[in-house]
């Protein structure tokens, strides 16, 4: 047995305590968890300096060096994100629904703890604190697996939460770190600990999503790469359009909810379009497109490259878009919904009858009427944080908090009754 099925044993051990254990208690390990973070600021920086060095040396982009990097302000945002879950309402005992069967039998759905949640994770300490903070406030046990580039970090991370659980008196092996390996045997041990693991939910590149999902035995949800647009309507604001696009593309172009492909209206093309080009440009982005989209930017004084048709699904996670015109936002829906990745779509319209057309028919976890794509984060949306962005349809899509890590349960009672 293996560091991952051996944890994998450890936290389903204890999956039950954390479950029975009340609100309250689960709220203030979160909080001391959350604590330590921040009285161990310097060993996370330190660790996470080792990091990023080793990125560096193995040219790894700088989009997803900022992605990799902890700064104090960082860790301090993290740390307050924590005590935002700690703070919210107790996702466990709710009940959905309920009535009193001809039999006089009580019948009420309550939710429950989903047991032991198992996250795999690429370059992204932060969702170490995320994860362990949503299965703590659910009542999960967890076991987490981080990559190799950000091991010392996570492994950091970890380690203070682990011990604040403790104080809390919790059993500090509700909170599993698997240490990577660089084999991925550890990796195809959590995919197959069925019995052990309740769901697993990866978080990542398209690469290790798809491997997740093709060889685990155990229940998965799908997290999703990103392949977000934006589409211009021919009715779009310029001004709105630059700002919006600029933001989706530039403001931390290695998240998955950045947007990669852009689409204009080819009717409006030659006046919506060079403006924000030349602000995409500007700020470094490296452009390329179909052939009116490229004689617009030769005109506008903007280099662009002719796309090709991988061009159109793929997640750059850096500087890069690709630019399309289409001839209406019939075109324009049907290239979102074949090219997307079902995580964030957006429009650029002054028209209602536009947007609630992209808003009904476009099939993504979140759609946006004149916003940023960026916008699609468990925090941002009230969550306090996200364990992923789910972007299949059972039995959570979108941004996923402490609720998504929730079952049900029906609770009978009678009075002797049989059948």
């Amino acid at each position: 047995m293996g560091e991952a099925l051996s944890k994998a044993r450890l936290a389903h051990e204890a999956a039950p305590v954390v479950a029975a254990a009340g609100s309250e208690t689960r709220s203030e390990a979160i909080r001391l968890c959350a604590q330590a973070l921040r009285d161990g600021e310097a060993k996370i920086v330190a660790a996470n300096g080792q990091d990023l060095e080793r990125a560096r040396r193995d040219g790894m982009s700088l989009p997803l060096q900022d992605r990799l990097a902890l700064t104090p302000e960082r860790i301090a945002a993290i740390a307050d994100a924590m005590d935002e879950v700690a703070g919210q309402p107790d996702p466990l005992g709710r009940v959905l629904s309920g009535h009193v069967l001809k039999n006089g039998l009580s019948v009420e759905k309550v939710t429950v703890p989903l047991g032991t949640v198992a996250v795999i994770f690429e370059a992204r300490p932060n969702v170490t604190a995320d994860a362990l903070a949503l299965c703590l406030r659910s009542g999960n046990a967890c076991v987490l697996k981080g990559g190799s580039a950000a091991a010392a970090s996570c492994e950091a991370i970890a380690e203070l939460c682990r011990a604040a659980v403790a104080r809390a008196g919790l059993p500090a092996d509700a909170v599993q770190y698997v240490s990577d390996d660089k084999t991925h045997s550890q990796t195809a041990e959590l995919l197959g600990a069925t019995g052990l693991i309740d769901v697993l939910i990866p978080r990542g590149g398209a690469g290790l999503i798809r491997s997740c999902v093709q060889n685990a035995k155990v229940p998965t949800i799908e997290t999703g790469t990103g392949n977000c647009h934006v589409y211009l309507h021919r009715d779009a604001d310029v001004k709105k359009a630059v700002a919006i696009v600029a933001n989706a593309k530039t403001s931390r172009p290695g998240t998955c909810n950045s947007a990669e492909s852009l689409l204009v209206d080819a009717c409006a093309a030659e006046d919506i379009l060079p403006p924000v080009l030349q602000e995409l440009s500007r700020l470094g982005v490296e452009l390329v497109g179909d052939e009116l989209a490229c004689a617009i930017a030769a005109a506008s004084g903007v280099p662009m490259a002719a796309a090709t048709e991988e061009d159109w699904g793929r997640e750059y996670l850096d500087l890069k878009m690709s630019v399309r015109c289409v001839e209406d936002i019939e075109e324009a829906i049907a290239h979102v919904n074949r090219y997307g990745t079902g995580h964030s779509e957006a429009i650029v319209t002054e028209s209602y009858a536009a947007s609630q057309a992209f808003l009904a028919r476009v099939d993504a976890a979140a759609v946006y009427v004149n916003a940023s794509t960026r916008f699609t984060d468990g925090g941002v949306f009230g969550l306090g944080g996200e364990i992923g962005i789910s972007t299949q349809k059972l039995h959570a899509r979108g941004p996923m908090g402490a609720e998504a890590l929730t079952t049900t349960k029906y609770l009978v009672r009678g009075s002797g009754q049989v059948r």
